[in-house]
C-alpha cells in the first residue's frame, strides 16, 4: 500500500472535506444512504453480478469513476490516490450520511494489497483497475482437505510445461467460488523442496477448462463455501505473482490483510447498525434490563477499542510499517467480539431467536455463522500462539 504520505495542513483537509461533501451530495443516491451492510445490500461486483437496483449500479459507477472504491490505491491502478489523512476524512464523511460501501471484494481486501506489493507493473495494470471498477470477482484458494491451519502442507500441484503449468488438486472452504470469475491460489510447484518452499502464488481464471466447484451446504441452509477442483488446468507462466517457488512470501503478506479484514467484522457487522438499536428493534428492553444494557455497552466499548487499534495500525502502515504479526491479535479480537455480540443477540431474543422462520428468523443462522470466525483466516489457537511468540516474545 502507499506509504510516505505528505503532511497536509488543516485548511487543505477541510477543503478536501468540503469538496467531498459536495460530491457525495450530488452522487450518492438516497437509497444508498441507510448505512446497511448485509447480504441483501452488499455489492460484490463481477462479470455475472446482478445489481439489486439502479441506485446500487449508479453508486458503484460513480465511486469507481472517482477511485473511491479503493481510495488509497494509486490513481493509475484505479484508486483515488488519497493520503491516509484524506482517507480518514473520506470514511468519516461516508459514515456521516450513512453511505453504503459501493463495493465489497476479496480483490480489494486481499489480492489487491498483494499485487501492489509483489506484482509486476504489467500485472498491476492488468488486474487492479478491473478490481477497482467491480468488473471481476475473486476468490481465495488456500485451504485444502489436508491443509488447514498447517497451510504449508498443501498438495495441489503444478507441473512445469515450459510456458505454462498444469495444475491438479483440490481446495476447500473456498468462499463464493461458484460465483467468482477468478481465483488466487497457492500451488506446489516444486515437490522436492522443503514444506514452506516450492509453493507458487498463481492467478487462475475460473472459466479455464478443468476448474469446477461444488457448494458445501451448512447447517444454516446457506452455501457460501465451496470445494474447488483443478483437473489438468493450464495456467500461463505470466500468471505467477512474485517469484516462482516463493509464493509463501506472498501468502503470508496476504494473510495479514485477510486477518485485518476479519478483525473489522467485530465492529462492522449487524448490518452496519449499533448493537443497541438492533436489540431495541427486536423488542428487547435495553433501557430497563440492567444486565442486558451493561452487556451491550461492554460490546460497544470493545468495538470502539478494536476500531481505534485498527486505525493505529493503518497509520503505521501509511508510515511504511504494517501490522505484521500483530494482525493475529486484531483477528482474534475481532473474532471474539463478533461472537460475543451474536451470543448477546441470541440471549436477548430468547426462544424466538432459535426459530429459523420466526419473528427473529435468521438470527440463529447468523449466530452459527460466527463460529466459523474462529477458524477462517487462521484458528484462534494459532492466532494466540503467534501473539505469544512473535508479538509478546514469550518463551516456547
Amino acid at each position: 500500500m502507499p506509504g510516505g504520505d505528505i503532511v497536509q495542513s488543516h485548511s487543505e483537509l477541510e477543503q478536501f472535506r468540503a469538496d467531498l461533501r459536495a460530491w457525495l451530495e450530488a452522487n450518492c443516491p438516497a437509497e444508498m444512504r441507510d448505512g446497511r451492510r448485509d447480504e441483501t445490500t452488499i455489492c460484490w461486483g463481477g462479470k455475472n453480478w446482478n445489481f439489486a437496483s439502479p441506485a446500487q449500479k449508479a453508486w458503484l459507477e460513480a465511486c469507481a469513476g472517482k477511485g473511491y472504491t479503493v481510495p488509497r490505491w494509486p490513481v493509475e491502478y484505479g484508486g483515488a490516490g488519497l493520503t491516509r489523512e484524506e482517507e480518514k476524512v473520506f470514511r468519516a464523511e461516508m459514515d456521516r450520511i450513512g453511505a453504503r460501501s459501493p463495493l465489497e471484494s476479496f480483490g480489494i481486501w486481499m489480492l489487491g494489497p498483494a499485487l501492489l506489493h509483489f506484482g509486476s507493473n504489467e500485472q498491476k495494470l492488468q488486474y487492479l483497475p478491473p478490481i477497482a471498477r467491480g468488473e471481476i470477482r475473486w476468490c481465495q484458494g488456500y485451504s485444502e482437505p489436508g491443509a488447514g491451519s498447517d497451510l504449508a502442507s498443501l498438495q495441489t500441484r503444478g507441473e512445469d510445461m515450459g510456458d505454462h503449468w498444469v495444475v491438479n488438486g483440490q481446495k476447500v472452504w473456498t468462499s463464493y467460488a461458484d460465483k467468482a470469475d477468478a481465483i488466487f491460489a497457492l500451488v506446489r510447484t516444486d515437490r522436492d523442496a522443503r514444506k514452506h518452499l516450492g509453493i507458487s502464488f498463481l492467478l487462475i481464471d475460473m472459466n479455464t477448462p478443468g476448474v469446477s466447484t461444488r457448494p458445501i451446504k451448512l447447517i444454516s441452509g446457506a452455501s457460501p463455501f465451496c470445494e474447488t477442483f483443478f483437473d489438468d488446468v493450464k495456467v500461463p507462466k505470466a500468471n505467477i505473482v512474485g517469484t516462482e517457488n516463493r509464493g509463501w512470501d506472498v501468502a503470508k503478506y496476504l494473510l495479514t490483510h485477510e486477518r485485518e479484514m476479519i478483525s473489522g467484522g467485530g465492529g462492522g457487522l449487524l448490518g452496519g447498525r449499533a448493537l443497541g438499536a438492533v436489540l431495541a428493534d427486536s423488542g428487547a428492553d435495553v433501557a430497563g434490563d440492567v444486565t442486558l444494557r451493561a452487556a451491550a455497552m461492554t460490546c460497544e466499548v470493545d468495538a470502539m477499542a478494536i476500531g481505534l487499534t485498527l486505525e493505529r495500525y493503518k497509520d503505521q502502515a501509511a508510515a511504511g510499517t504494517g501490522a505484521g504479526d500483530a494482525s493475529a491479535m486484531l483477528k482474534y479480537m475481532g473474532t471474539e467480539l463478533n461472537k460475543q455480540r451474536h451470543e448477546l443477540l441470541m440471549a436477548a431474543g430468547g426462544s424466538d431467536a432459535l426459530e429459523w422462520d420466526g419473528p427473529l428468523g435468521g438470527r440463529a443462522a447468523d449466530w452459527l455463522r460466527t463460529k466459523a470466525n474462529s477458524i477462517e483466516g487462521g484458528t484462534s489457537e494459532v492466532m494466540l500462539s503467534i501473539v505469544s511468540r512473535r508479538v509478546l516474545g514469550l518463551p516456547g
